[in-house]
């Protein structure tokens, strides 16, 4: 991983279902982040259809946290639940919105 840390992906034999799970040890740049690596620090959750998931969520209640962006051939989202917790949507490509910048843009 480029930020330094560490993760693992667990999948059931008979599911498409996935577990990822991330450690940021002491010397990275998101131990701080993440409280010391041994938080949860996000949920993220695989959608066709990353901008109308964003849109249901926020209409539902859900936070602003980074409104959809597209990074190489995936797009992404991220929301806050009522805890705070950081909601990652990512799925594939997608059109961009108007006026909307790339990550590597400023973002």
């Amino acid at each position: 991983m480029d930020h330094g840390g560490t993760w693992v992906e667990l999948k059931s034999p008979r599911s498409a279902q996935r577990l990822e799970l991330n450690y940021y040890p002491r010397n990275t740049r998101f131990y701080e982040k993440f409280r010391g690596g041994s938080e949860l620090d996000h949920l993220a959750f695989w959608t066709r259809d990353v901008d109308g998931e964003y849109d249901e969520l926020l209409a539902k209640g859900a936070q602003k946290a980074v409104e959809p962006f597209s990074q190489g051939k995936y797009r992404f989202a991220f929301v806050k639940d009522p805890d705070g917790i950081w909601i990652e949507l990512i799925g594939f490509g997608g059109s961009r919105r108007r006026g909307e910048r790339g990550l590597t843009e400023g973002r």
